[in-house]
């Protein structure tokens, strides 16, 4: 089901609206929903509270209660595991559910079995991982190939899967029970307040501490990602709009390289640091790891060409909304000041200060 012009105006101001950590000046949907989600207070999941609950929706929210349980104390909250015991929904009923919790497959067959006649869509969090060839430019979720299991899988071969074969052997699960009644999404780096693995936060602090910084092989290398909070309120706008169908998750709207995203990053939170561009070989003959080492950095190849040139027209038909670079950057800075100083102090993802010094001095002198 496609929305119409008026279905995403009368979405879209929202979400234009909401910049900050929580959602203000919100308008309520036409259509209040029941909305369950498996997971909700760690990452993606308390932009999705926050936005359907000003949206005027009404949320339960499933899991272990181990993760800030202290948020949210106005939403039911049923606990349970996603392994062995979803007792706590039995009897129930939604209007949707949606699953952001799940990595293993046989997580999203117990809960797909039980919810398939009790709710009427199922919404779940899969991901680029998916895309078993990343080797043409302009695949849509509805032609980029996915892995697939050979034979058919039990639990005892989730522990054997990669990351992007549980997800896609998840996903077969999501189309078995709810064959009519999916919408799969599949984003590629989820940014922004509350991630705490770094993949995109090394930058603005780094580029806050000034001084040189080494910024990683060709310029013009392309760059996609999505702040959470877009892909949030864009997941609660499609519930609303009745989209069903897979979708690639992934921003922004416009075509962006690495050193746009890092001038944009430096405009947001008013660096003045430096860039010195250091060619991809010497990068990887020394052992700097892409997408690690240099968060958000995919050196293109033959085999990885389209890993950040998704064509998004599909999605944008849908009335995804997105933030400005900057403003992600500023509060993406602003909420990790907020944070233990242990985490402050030691990034996940990152070069540590003394190698970029070295690998610089080892840039500027390789002609001697």
């Amino acid at each position: 089901m496609s929305p119409t012009r008026r279905d995403f105006l009368q979405t879209s101001s929202c979400a234009a609206a909401s910049l900050a950590f929580t959602v203000t000046g919100c308008t309520a949907s036409p259509r209040p929903l029941k909305i369950l989600i498996l997971g909700g207070t760690s990452f993606i999941g308390p932009p999705q509270v926050e936005y359907a609950l000003a949206r005027g929706h009404e949320i339960t929210l499933f899991n272990r209660g181990h993760t800030n349980p202290q948020l949210f104390p106005e939403v039911e909250k049923l606990v349970g595991d996603r392994r062995d015991d979803l007792s706590a929904l039995e009897g129930r009923e939604w209007d949707a559910v949606i699953d952001n919790s799940a990595t293993y497959p046989s997580w999203v067959h117990r809960s797909a079995a039980l919810l398939r006649d009790s709710v009427g869509v199922y919404l779940f969090t899969s991901t680029r991982s998916t895309i078993s060839d990343l080797s043409r430019i302009g695949m849509t979720a509805l032609d980029a190939p996915v892995y697939e299991f050979e034979g058919e899988w039990t639990e005892a071969d989730e522990g054997d899967m990669h990351y992007g074969l549980q997800k896609a052997t998840a996903e077969k699960e999501v189309l078995a029970y709810f064959p009519d009644n999916h919408l799969i999404v599949r984003p590629g780096l989820i940014v922004g307040p509350r991630d705490r693995s770094d993949r995109f936060t090394y930058w603005p602090v780094r580029l806050e501490r000034g001084g040189e910084v080494l910024a990683p092989g060709d310029p013009a290398t392309p760059v996609m990602f999505i702040d959470a909070r877009d892909l949030s309120e864009w997941y609660i706008r499609l519930l609303e709009q009745g989209v069903r169908g897979v979708y690639m998750g992934l921003g922004p709207a416009e075509p962006l390289d690495f050193r746009g995203l890092l001038d944009g990053i430096q405009a947001g939170i008013g660096s003045s640091a430096g860039f010195t561009w250091v060619e991809t070989d010497f990068l990887l003959e020394r052992g700097v790891r892409a997408y690690t080492d240099m968060p958000l950095w995919m050196p293109v190849t033959d085999t990885t060409r389209g890993f950040n040139r998704f064509d998004l027209s599909r999605i944008a038909e849908t009335g995804i909304t997105y933030r400005p670079l900057a403003v992600t950057a500023r509060e993406t800075l602003a909420w990790h000041h907020t944070r233990p100083e242990s985490e402050q102090t030691r990034l996940q993802r990152g070069l540590r200060a003394e190698r970029e010094v070295e690998l610089l001095r080892q840039w500027h002198n390789r002609r001697t």
